[in-house]
C-alpha cells in the first residue's frame, strides 16, 4: 500500500478537531490536531499525538503541560489559523485555566501535565494527566472526515 491510500483510509474515520495549546517563556503557541484520545479514567489520562516536524514538539517537550481545546462547530477559522491555513494575522481571544491559555469558547479545554511521552514512527504521543477542565454547553463539534470540515447533521431521529 502506498502512502496516500494509507491515508486516504485513515481519513474515512470521523474526527473532532482541537487545537493543542501551551505557553513557553511567557508566549501562547497552538497548532490544530485531530490525533487526540481518553485513555484512563483512574487516573484521568488523556494522549494527543505531535508530528516530529511539527514545531509544537519542543514546546510541550520544554513546557511538560498541554491543553487541548475541541472546537465547536462555528470554530473553524480557529481551526483554519492554527493549521497555518489562514496565513493573515488574527487576534485569538485567550483565556487560563489553570496557568494554561486555552481558547475562548471552546466546548471543552482540557489541562495536563505531560507523565510520559513515547516516539512511535513520525510521531510521538504525549500522555497527560488530566488536572483539570472546563466543560461549555455550546453548538455542535466541529469535525474532520475523508479531507474535509463537516458538521453534525440534526435529523430528530432518537436511537
Amino acid at each position: 500500500m502506498d502512502d496516500r491510500q494509507f491515508r486516504n483510509a485513515m481519513g474515512n474515520f470521523a474526527t473532532g478537531v482541537n487545537v493543542i495549546t501551551t505557553e513557553v517563556d511567557g508566549d501562547v503557541h497552538g497548532m490544530t490536531a485531530n490525533a487526540f484520545m481518553s485513555v484512563s479514567l483512574d487516573p484521568k489520562l488523556i494522549v494527543i499525538s505531535i508530528g516530529e516536524n511539527a514545531s509544537m514538539l519542543d514546546k510541550i517537550r520544554k513546557s511538560r503541560k498541554y491543553a487541548v481545546n475541541i472546537l465547536s462547530n462555528d470554530q473553524k477559522d480557529l481551526s483554519m489559523i492554527f493549521a497555518g491555513q489562514i496565513k493573515e494575522k488574527h487576534h485569538v481571544e485567550f483565556e487560563w485555566l489553570s496557568d494554561l491559555p486555552v481558547i475562548k469558547d471552546c466546548s471543552v479545554q482540557i489541562v495536563c501535565d505531560v507523565v510520559n511521552e513515547h516516539v512511535e514512527g513520525d510521531h510521538t504521543l504525549f500522555i497527560g494527566k488530566v488536572v483539570d477542565l472546563k466543560l461549555e454547553d455550546c453548538s455542535d463539534p466541529l469535525l474532520f472526515y475523508k479531507g474535509q470540515y463537516q458538521s453534525l447533521e440534526k435529523t430528530g431521529a432518537v436511537i
